[in-house]
């Protein structure tokens, strides 16, 4: 029997990258996967990919409260609760300080702190009991790296947001918890670095593994936090980046 047969998740970001790795991480251990983007063609795509009879998708927007309502409405609809979420929408843009702006600001902080606080607390009313929150966080929280001050910072919020929601649903036997991916062969990564490679490779070499993460290497650890293997474990942050925020 799957790990995860009879429950559904709800999983945002969920186009590509470590969004779409952990739907797919979690279909295969048998839940039912709601998935959540902006690119309807995109959506339609990962569908296609893990298979209408365990996947289905929304098109939506995290940064607009009428997108997360209608959300929330949609899996009412259907009469499921939802036993598992995966706050991963976010992005992460370079901006030193002297060039940050408050755009950028913004932008960062209505997406990765905004919209995780906002999809969690419409998605509160669903949350069964001994449900599993899952949000994406960064190695980055504790790893510094020139030009990343915000969104590390909203990374760092991230964290504690984790901790204040564990000691807050504790009695609803509804775990929180934080994956923290370190750099991982993502197409957002791919756009930061966009022209330059040699940036990349030299972080890739001062990590101790000497490589980026893969996807799947961050969607099971997704899948991992969504089942009875982590029933006691609320509250935490576990760092996927082959040991670069550790040593």
């Amino acid at each position: 029997m799957p790990f995860l047969a009879g429950k559904t998740a709800l999983v945002t970001g969920a186009t590509s990258g470590i969004g779409l790795a952990g739907a797919r991480a979690l279909a295969q251990d048998g839940a039912y996967v709601f998935l959540v983007g902006r690119s309807e063609d995109a959506l339609e795509e990962a569908v296609a990919g893990i298979g209408a009879e365990q996947a289905g998708y929304i098109r939506a927007d995290v940064t607009q409260q009428s997108d997360l309502d209608r959300v929330t409405s949609i899996i009412e609809a259907t009469g499921r609760g939802l036993d598992i979420v995966f706050a991963n929408a976010g992005i992460a843009e370079v901006a030193p300080l002297g060039e940050i702006t408050r755009e950028h600001f913004t932008t960062t902080f209505n997406t990765n702190v905004g919209g995780i606080i906002f999809t969690v607390q419409a998605a509160l009313p669903l949350l069964n009991e001994g449900a599993s929150v899952i949000l994406c966080g960064s190695s980055g929280d504790v790893k510094a790296n020139p030009g990343t001050s915000v969104y590390a910072a909203s990374k760092t919020a991230i964290r504690s947001l984790a901790r204040s929601w564990a000691a807050e649903l504790v009695d609803r036997k509804i775990r929180v918890n934080v994956v923290a991916p370190g750099l991982t062969e993502t197409p957002g990564l791919k756009r930061l670095f966009a022209g330059a490679d040699d940036g990349l490779a030299a972080l890739t070499a001062a990590m101790p593994m000497k490589r980026l993460a893969r996807p799947e290497e961050v969607g099971s650890v997704v899948a991992f936090l969504a089942s009875d293997g982590s029933t006691f474990i609320t509250g935490s942050e576990l760092y996927v980046d082959g040991g670069g925020s550790q040593f």
